[in-house]
């Protein structure tokens, strides 16, 4: 995988379900994020039940843990 590959994989676009704000966001790794303050509104975004992180709940893909999770099934 190049370099540009692997950066494209651990980027996401989060978008707020408050005022529709979209952003492209760095995924953690090793890590799930747990809270998100949207630079739109303000408001502080958290998983959705069920969810580890906002990537899941809020991304345009899940975060690499869950990835990883899925290519194992």
């Amino acid at each position: 995988m190049s370099t540009l590959e692997a950066q494209e994989a651990l980027t996401a676009t989060i978008t707020c379900p408050h005022c529709g704000h979209a952003k492209a966001e760095t995924m953690p790794v090793d890590a799930c994020l747990f809270f998100y303050e949207c630079i739109g509104c303000g408001v502080r975004l958290k998983p959705k039940a069920g969810d580890c992180c906002v990537f899941c709940s809020y991304g345009s893909k899940a975060c690499p843990p869950k990835q990883a999770e899925c290519q194992s099934c």
